[in-house]
């Protein structure tokens, strides 16, 4: 398992963004792996790879590639998702791994079965969780707009598991104040709107 978490970290090392000190995409991978085995200590090989490599090479298809607005939006994220899926079969296949493994892995990057597939689901938390460690407060200082970043966080919430939704909690009392003040926004709004916390 090391040898292929180093052959995707390697590639993710290229990524020109940071996140501190680290490669932005080497961080990301890094704390979704670890936020997957906190959610299932017993996670998949497959599971765990997929979550090292949700953001394989994603800063080579910029999102200003595609038009404004969200449906330009939804057509970048489906085209970074099937990116994923092929980067992380052709590692995979290059390392020897066996072609269940490999192929379970690209289910799980494109999110195939997303609301029915339970390892799917646990790679959304996961992969959510590690969006609001990494990118959550650049998106604030980015937007400086504290209400849409709210509604940002909300849509968040909205695709993460019950269990996932108490990770975000926890983890938010470690944030600065403003991204602490923002997340407990979101999470009344999602409340709100669903009725459930």
């Amino acid at each position: 398992m090391d040898d292929l978490r180093a052959a995707i970290d390697a590639v993710n090392a290229n990524d020109p963004r940071t996140h501190e000190t680290e490669p932005l995409a080497l961080a990301q991978g890094r704390k979704a792996e670890a936020w997957v085995a906190r959610l299932n200590s017993d996670a998949s090989v497959a599971l765990r790879l997929a979550a090292r490599a949700h953001h394989l090479r994603r800063w080579e298809l910029p999102r200003s590639d595609y038009p404004e607005g969200r449906a330009g939006y939804l057509r970048w994220r489906r085209a970074q998702r099937e990116r994923h899926g092929r980067d992380l079969v052709a590692i995979l296949s290059a390392a020897g791994v066996h072609e269940s493994v490999s192929a379970r892995a690209a289910e799980i990057v494109t999110k195939k079965g997303l609301g029915s597939d339970h390892e799917v689901q646990t790679f959304e938390d996961a992969v959510s969780l590690s969006f609001l460690e990494t990118e959550l407060r650049p998106v604030i200082d980015r937007l400086d707009d504290d209400s849409k970043v709210a509604d940002i966080v909300a849509k968040t919430l909205a695709k993460m598991s019950g269990a996932g939704r108490e990770q975000a909690r926890t983890l938010a009392a470690g944030l600065d104040e403003r991204s602490r003040n923002i997340v407990a926004e979101a999470q009344a709004r999602y409340a709100q709107h669903h009725g459930r916390t």
